[in-house]
């Protein structure tokens, strides 16, 4: 890029000079860090406890996160801790099931929903940042101050353990994913809107349970709505509304923990327990995501009712589009004009989900016994119309990752543009079979259908062995019933070939009437590529990407 040199120039310098300062080492800002790592960004990870969590908190992570994990180089790692793929019965004041909702569909790869132990995974996270020379952690460290300086923020840090051990540093960037009660969103006087409900809940974990049943229970009684959800490693959550006129430290004593427990399940009711709290949930957004060279990600961004477990998968999906981004900027290859996108493309989903998590606690939290009628007769009804049925049963119901503004090129396409890609298995010419991310590598990718006659003429050639802008990857598809022969390959060092082995991005793009797509390094496709585009449209469309970044206001 032309400004590349310029901004090198302008990186902080010394020891105590960093890319990007991160504040808080959760969820957020530890796949923040794995992914300025990976991509050789000075990074300082900084966390006021002395480690990651040792308690459970979220239970429930998605798709798309896992499919992050995968990206970090860490899915395998955390694979083996997890209950995927489990649903929700729905249970009326009876006991009698009236709904289930179990997804079969995989479409990003992973199963809708699985259970894990956040302990487990941030320990993970953690351990991933060891591969990484530039990334500096520091537990037990304080952010005191910050203030904007040119061209760098500069940030005041203190050991806990001894606060008149101060050090000053200074990074281009710095995300805040220090919570919901986030001290640097409160300094830049950014606000939260949305409400904080009077509703509480009741949070108990338990260890040790022999209950084999692998879903979530949903208790929709309005005498005390209450959920119960499965956990790795013999473990179980049950979740309790609080009703008028209790008191939080009746409710904590183990004697009523006990009994509200033995009113589901006496088993459950002996068991350990591990953690309980009160938990006030609010649905709020801030107003501001961005602050001058200062980023809000995870709680500090957006906090979410628990209904639909997606609080800590969103925070996931923050460090994903964010992480990159900065990459790409420290780095040179993108202006620094991309990072406005960030809450741009953010911003609506993270509020859309907050919206169906609302939605759900309706559905959960019945007030009186005609309401539990209506929303268990509307689910019945539902059940008697197949479309109706799959949209509840298979979570059709949550919101598309997808935006309709940022950072996206070109006209066609419509139907694919700013939408997260599908993750099928693809064949490689050894006869390996893989997850498609598995040959996209970490930075953008141009998958297009590549015919035998465009590989036989010397324009097709030539456009598939020159280096794409931003050090695209190319991948060459081969269709479903077609196989590997002869030369038929890529020329260059960045390019290869698959087998669309399950047929389904063929169905995609034949659907959408291109021949290719330019999919991000977030799995977002950032463009397509049409049927009757010459051959170097995808080096177009890179470059348009990268001059759009110099230019966004």
């Amino acid at each position: 890029m032309a400004d590349a040199r310029a901004e090198d120039a302008a990186r902080p310098a010394g020891d105590d000079a960093f890319d990007v300062i991160i504040v808080g080492a959760g969820p957020t800002g530890l796949a923040i860090a794995n992914i300025l790592g990976m991509h050789g960004v000075r990074t300082l990870l900084v966390e006021r406890n002395a480690g990651t969590v040792g308690e459970p908190r979220a239970v429930s992570i998605d798709d798309e996160s896992l499919r992050t994990l995968q990206y970090l180089g860490l899915y395998q790692a955390t694979e083996p801790t997890l209950l995927r793929g489990y649903g929700s019965y729905y249970y009326s004041g009876s006991g009698r099931c009236f709904a289930q909702v179990v997804s079969s569909l995989a479409e990003y790869g992973f199963p809708r929903r699985s259970a894990f132990r956040q302990p487990v995974l941030e320990a993970t996270l953690r351990a991933g940042l060891a591969r990484y020379a530039s990334v500096q952690v520091r537990f037990q460290t304080r952010l005191v101050t910050f203030s904007e300086v040119p061209g760098a923020v500069e940030v005041a840090l203190e050991d806990v353990r001894d606060p008149a051990r101060r050090q000053t540093v200074r990074a281009r960037y710095m995300a805040a994913c220090d919570g919901g009660r986030s001290m640097v969103r409160e300094s830049l006087g950014v606000e939260l809107s949305g409400a904080t409900y009077d509703q509480r809940w009741l949070i108990v974990d338990l260890e040790g349970s022999l209950d084999d049943f692998r879903h979530t229970r949903v208790y929709c009684d309005p005498a005390r709505p209450a959920l119960a959800l499965p956990g790795p490693d013999n473990t179980r959550r049950y979740e309790f509304m609080t009703l008028p006129g209790d008191r939080d430290e009746d409710l904590l004593d183990d004697a009523t923990v006990r009994s509200m427990l033995a009113r589901h399940s006496a088993a459950d009711a002996g068991l350990a327990i591990v953690r309980k709290v009160i938990y006030h949930f609010h649905a709020r957004v801030a107003d501001r995501w961005r602050v001058g060279r200062v980023f809000l990600a995870g709680d500090a961004a957006h906090l979410s009712p628990p209904f639909a477990g997606q609080g800590m998968n969103s925070g996931v999906r923050d460090a994903h589009n964010l992480g990159w981004k900065l990459a790409a900027v420290v780095n040179g290859r993108l202006g620094e004009a991309v990072l406005d996108t960030y809450e741009t493309e953010r911003r609506p989903h993270a509020r859309a989900l907050i919206q169906m998590a609302i939605r759900m606690g309706h559905v959960m939290m019945p007030r009186s016994r005609w309401h539990a009628l209506l929303v268990q007769g509307g689910l019945r009804l539902l059940s008697l119309y197949p479309p109706a049925r799959d949209y509840v049963m298979q979570m059709k119901y949550k919101p598309k990752p997808q935006f309709t503004e940022g950072l996206m090129a070109g006209t066609a396409g419509a139907a694919l543009k700013g939408r997260m890609f599908i993750q099928p298995r693809v064949e490689r010419r050894d006869g390996t079979r893989v997850l498609l991310d598995e040959v996209m590598g970490a930075g953008f990718a141009v998958l297009e259908w590549l015919p035998q006659a465009r590989l036989g003429d010397a324009e097709g050639r030539q456009a598939a062995s020159a280096a794409l802008p931003l050090g695209a990857l190319q991948v060459g598809l081969l269709r479903k019933d077609e196989r590997f022969v002869g030369t038929r390959s890529l020329p260059g060092p960045h390019a290869m070939l698959v087998r669309d082995e399950t047929g389904q991005i063929g169905r995609l793009l034949a659907e959408a009437g291109v021949r290719g797509v330019i999919v991000r390094p977030d799995r977002y496709v950032a463009a397509a590529i049409a049927l009757d585009a010459p051959a170097d449209e995808a080096a177009r469309l890179l470059q348009d990407l990268e001059r759009q970044t110099t230019t966004l206001s």
